[in-house]
């Protein structure tokens, strides 16, 4: 389970709930805003030695030059991953060779591509040979349809197992509900990725809730065990 977070505080939150991999975004600033650095430092210093962390490299899919660089100052926090939206179907050469310059650095790069316009096949192989460590689909309009209602499971199924066989991580994310996590646990994907559904009113840019961690935390409980 993927929790994504605006701020140490919200990190705190997930963390004593039991989630393994914190994310750092921030929803008010489009499907993937990214938090100050310093956010991002901070919760690297609590939690850098005990959990899984990523952040979002801000929205910039239509100026692939800019990312190598956003990259390379989220690595100098220390954060395991970036999270990098992109256009996922038919990736243009200069985007593959943003990511290529990107992944050169000590910080893993997930390419996050949009169910709107999922990626094929053939695209996958394009952007795994740029030297990614995932790829993940999530959804672009965060007011739109979630992930389920864009795309049929055995798309989903495709998607899972294309980027598996690649020997990438995988994950599942776009405002994904409880009931929806049972199911796609059967996909096997690495992981599934949530922040409307932490939050008050599912309400992305609301506040986390505790108890709406713990209840989707509970529903991995068979899956880990």
């Amino acid at each position: 389970m993927l929790a994504s977070v605006r701020s140490l505080a919200e990190a705190q939150v997930v963390a004593a709930c039991g989630v393994p991999w914190i994310d750092l975004k921030e929803p008010a600033d489009g499907a993937l805003g990214a938090v100050p650095l310093a956010v991002v430092r901070a919760v690297v210093g609590q939690f850098g030695a005990t959990h899984i962390l990523s952040a979002t490299i801000g929205d910039c899919w239509e100026n692939p030059a800019v990312m190598p660089a956003r990259v390379a100052a989220l690595a100098a926090t220390g954060v395991a991953y970036a999270k990098i939206g992109l256009a996922g179907q038919r990736p243009t050469p200069a985007l593959l060779a943003a990511l290529a310059l990107a992944t050169t650095g000590p910080c893993g790069v997930i390419a996050v591509c949009f169910a709107e316009a999922p990626p094929t096949l053939a695209d996958l192989r394009q952007l795994a040979a740029t030297g990614i460590a995932g790829i993940m689909l999530d959804t672009a309009r965060k007011e739109g349809p979630g992930l389920g209602a864009l795309l049929e499971r055995a798309q989903l199924q495709g998607f899972v197992r294309g980027v598996a066989g690649l020997g990438l991580l995988c994950g599942l994310a776009g405002r994904l509900a409880a009931a929806e996590v049972p199911a796609l646990l059967g996909l096997a994907p690495d992981y599934l990725g949530f922040r409307s559904a932490l939050c008050v009113h599912a309400q992305r840019v609301a506040t986390v809730e505790a108890a709406q961690v713990q209840a989707l935390c509970a529903l991995f409980a068979p899956a880990v065990g």
